[in-house]
């Protein structure tokens, strides 16, 4: 709102110049002229619309943007039919979405939708990368070709690789060479995605149909093959890094068995191999301690049973024992005893076995004491028992013994056991990437590919550029923008009035009226015509003059302008012809001393008149003449004087308006332009106002903002302004006139 007030103070400077300048008693009494007059609202002008604001622009300005539209056209038209035709031509491969999952040792895959938006970004990356730019250029032997560098003046002037000596290249810029095809190719080809498909146009544009169509096949071939090529090559590393992981390990393997064999060599361990599957090894010393123990149990046995024996032959007497025939039996079924054992022994083991051994040797002792018994008919149950007190102790010391190497062995089995799970750890992961390795091997030499052509350019009839339909609608597009880029500098640039709305809004002054501009006949001829469209003009301009003061049209004011030429001369005496044709006296005089021009619309002289008058002159009668053709009353300018704005500083113009207007209603003086003259504002100032003429396109607003100024510092009141010459054709959208309603139309457009 701030702004808006800013803004319509800054569009409005004459009438807070008026105000400021005025007294408080004359401020009230415009303030209750302003709200006794009804012109105010007559005159209320209402601020067009954006839109209705731009349209106005561009039918001013039509002739611009319509020339720069054209110009712009041509322009286009001709650098298309200058421009040298280019032909593209486009191959079609399809990408299939191959698995990241190679073998069963990889982990989990990421969510399928981010995964194949990477994978087909980076396939697309891969088809504008360098190296396969720098490829095709290569197969197509386009590096040592002088026609392809020329053909896109990629050749750089100067460098020595670019120097072409017999028709040929030098072989030592071959690589800048290539770097520049490669760059050449990338600058002209173009990557296309067809959506939501796996489909991918591959599109080369050169002068040349047939090698543009030759480069778009290479490229799709090229980038097959260079798929391959990394894929053996991934295959090759992935098998090189299993291979060497597989020596490491190999040698950890190898050093493990080692570390076992040794630690079981320097303990002594020896274990016996699993008799069945799923069982493990066992040591030999367990196997003597449950023989040994056995043995021991049975011994023990035979003890008791000896003792038992021994004690019933000390009670009953040596004789009975030694001539009975139970011990004889004895022997004989203890021998066999120990046959039938010795007998499972050597199912398991060999003679030498000291458990047989043991067995043998109680044998061969039952043997000899059966001989013995035999021989000497009796034998001694008292040795029979020794002898198995001494077995059992025996058996009963190597139990013993083998009990405590059996434990030695339990503690030293431990690093033993530690040393075999390392192999078994070792084992299994050389085993597992052997797996791998071979599994690699297999997949690599498979050699699927994802990548396939599915149509092969041809060879394009039609250039795809220059386009001249496409061109000229650009064509079309830019010269309008350019046209109305310029339409609106202009009008930022244009100062003059155009339509009646603008001199409120940019002047701040009350707009009277406007006047057509006359162009078949003179000012003169045209109020002679009480039909014209001037007549009507003014009759506006006078009915609106009637609400500028309380009383009325004003008595006595003055018609002025910026410069000369603006029509004011015929705008007083419109005015004066007017009020008179009302049936009002009014007398016009020219106050324009320097250049007159009453007399000239009258056709009379200026030999007597105003300047008469100033310089002391009394008689009025002989001054004044009648314009018979008006019916008004008027007084030239008089001879020229050399100062004019001195005669006018004094009092006789006031004296003469009074006489004046004691005989007529009104008094209209045709002013001198305001601009490098003190006339104007010194008769304004004598005078109940001043009306203002502004000539529609012909006087910049600051000159008219100027004038005022110097009005309003003479304390001089302005009525308003009237814009003269003004041409309907060249007004802004949305503002005409249709003056002289009904005159001058045809019979036929009356019949309409």
């Amino acid at each position: 709102m701030l702004h808006r007030s800013l803004q319509s103070c800054r569009d409005r400077p004459v009438e807070i110049m008026n105000i400021l300048a005025s007294s408080p008693e004359e401020r009230r009494s415009d303030r209750t002229a302003e709200a006794n007059a009804p012109y105010n609202s007559v005159m209320a002008i209402e601020e067009p619309s954006i839109l209705q604001h731009y349209m106005r622009i561009a039918l001013r300005w039509r002739w611009i943007i319509i020339g720069a539209t054209i110009a712009v056209m041509a322009l286009g038209l001709v650098v298309t039919l200058l421009m040298t035709p280019q032909y593209t031509a486009a191959s079609t491969i399809e990408i299939l979405r191959e698995s990241d999952q190679v073998t069963s040792f990889e982990g989990v895959e990421r969510e399928t939708s981010v995964a194949d938006q990477e994978f087909y970004q980076t396939q697309y990356g891969l088809l504008r990368a360098r190296t396969l730019a720098e490829r095709v250029a290569t197969e197509l032997n386009l590096i040592d070709d002088p026609e392809f560098f020329e053909m896109f003046g990629a050749a750089e002037e100067g460098e020595e690789a670019f120097q072409i000596n017999n028709g040929r290249f030098p072989a030592q810029g071959r690589a800048q060479r290539q770097r520049v095809a490669g760059e050449v190719l990338l600058d002209h080809v173009s990557i296309e995605p067809t959506r939501l498909s796996r489909l991918v146009d591959i599109r080369f544009t050169s002068p040349d149909p047939a090698f543009s169509a030759s480069v778009a096949n290479a490229w799709a071939e090229n980038f097959i093959e260079s798929n391959l090529e990394r894929k053996l090559q991934s295959t090759s590393y992935g098998r090189d890094a299993l291979q060497r992981q597989l020596t490491d390990y190999k040698q950890r393997l190898d050093e493990s068995q080692r570390q076992l064999v040794t630690y079981a060599s320097n303990q002594e361990i020896i274990n016996l191999p699993a008799t069945s599957e799923g069982a493990q090894e066992r040591p030999i010393v367990a196997d003597n301690l449950a023989a040994l123990n056995s043995a021991l149990s049975e011994a023990i046995a035979d003890r008791i049973a000896a003792e038992s024996r021994f004690r019933q032959a000390g009670s009953a007497g040596s004789t009975a024992a030694a001539l009975g025939n139970t011990a004889i039996n004895n022997l004989r079924q203890r021998r066999a005893e120990l046959a039938a054992d010795y007998q499972q022994l050597m199912v398991r083991f060999e003679p030498g076995y000291p458990a047989a051994q043991a067995i043998q040797q109680q044998i061969d002792a039952l043997d000899s004491a059966i001989t013995r018994e035999e021989s000497r008919v009796s034998g001694s149950v008292q040795a029979e028992y020794r002898q198995a007190v001494q077995r059992e102790s025996a058996l009963e010391m190597r139990v013993n013994s083998l009990k405590d190497e059996y434990l030695d062995l339990r503690r030293r089995s431990i690093q033993y056991n530690i040393f075999e799970q390392e192999v078994d750890t070792n084992q299994a992961l050389y085993d597992g990437l052997l797996q791998r390795f071979e599994e690699i091997g297999i997949a690599g030499g498979v050699g699927v590919n994802n990548i396939a052509i599915v149509d092969l350019a041809d060879v394009p009839q039609i250039p795809s550029s220059p386009r001249l339909v496409l061109n000229l609608l650009i064509a079309l597009l830019g010269g309008m923008l350019l046209g109305v880029a310029i339409a609106l500098g202009l009008e930022q640039l244009d100062e003059s009035i155009g339509d009646p709305t603008e001199l409120q809004r940019r002047l701040g002054l009350p707009l009277l009226g406007s006047v057509p501009k006359v162009a078949d006949e003179t000012p003169m001829e045209a109020l002679l015509d009480r039909k014209s469209e001037l007549v009507d003009a003014y009759l506006a301009v006078q009915t609106n003059l009637g609400f500028t003061t309380e009383h009325g049209i004003p008595r006595a004011f003055s018609v002025t302008s910026t410069r000369p030429g603006e029509g004011k001369s015929t705008t007083a005496l419109a005015l004066a012809t007017i009020l008179s044709r009302q049936g009002r006296k009014v007398i016009l005089i020219d106050g324009d001393m320097r250049s007159p021009s009453v007399h000239q619309l009258a056709g009379v002289d200026h030999d007597r008149g105003l300047s008469n008058f100033l310089t002391g002159e009394d008689a009025l009668e002989s001054l004044i003449f009648k314009m018979e053709d008006l019916g008004v009353d008027a007084m030239t300018a008089g001879p020229i004087p050399p100062n004019a704005a001195e005669l006018l500083t004094g009092n006789r113009l006031s004296l003469l308006v009074d006489r004046l207007l004691v005989t007529y209603d009104h008094v209209v003086v045709d002013s001198p332009p305001v601009l490098g003259l003190a006339d104007a504002p010194l008769i304004g100032s004598q005078l109940d106002g001043v009306i203002y003429a502004v000539e529609s396109h012909g006087i910049r607003s600051t000159q008219v903002k100027t004038a005022l100024g110097r009005l309003v510092s003479a304390r001089v009141k302005v009525f308003g302004g009237i814009v003269t010459k003004f041409d309907a054709r060249k007004a802004h959208f949305g503002y005409d006139y249709d003056y002289g309603y009904g005159y001058g139309r045809d019979a036929k457009t009356e019949s309409a």
